[in-house]
């Protein structure tokens, strides 16, 4: 059964170049090579809910908890950390299509 890990955070004020810079360069790239796959990204423009909402999928949970507990998920993690307030996630069974 296919897991998402779905995250959601908040770019931190000044931080949008250096922040969209990361995110491309160095993100999706590490993400993608620890195995889990990138679904969507969603930038919030006005609205009471978190600037910018990303899903990554995997094939299954053994998969999402392995790289989560991987030094490298680690690093990458502190250093999103270093772009954005108010990181949140869960894992949630994949469905087709947003999921919140």
């Amino acid at each position: 059964m296919q897991v998402k890990l779905l995250m959601t955070w908040d770019i931190k004020p000044g931080q949008d170049q250096e922040y969209f810079e990361f995110l491309v360069r160095e993100w999706v790239p590490s993400i993608t090579r620890l195995g889990m796959e990138p679904t969507e990204s969603w930038f919030t423009t006005y609205g009471d809910c978190p600037q910018i909402m990303m899903g990554g999928l995997t094939k299954n949970l053994e998969a999402m908890k392995r790289i989560l507990a991987s030094d490298e998920w680690q690093d990458l993690h502190s250093r999103l950390l270093e772009y954005v307030n108010d990181y949140n996630h869960k894992i949630v069974r994949a469905t087709g299509g947003f999921q919140l």
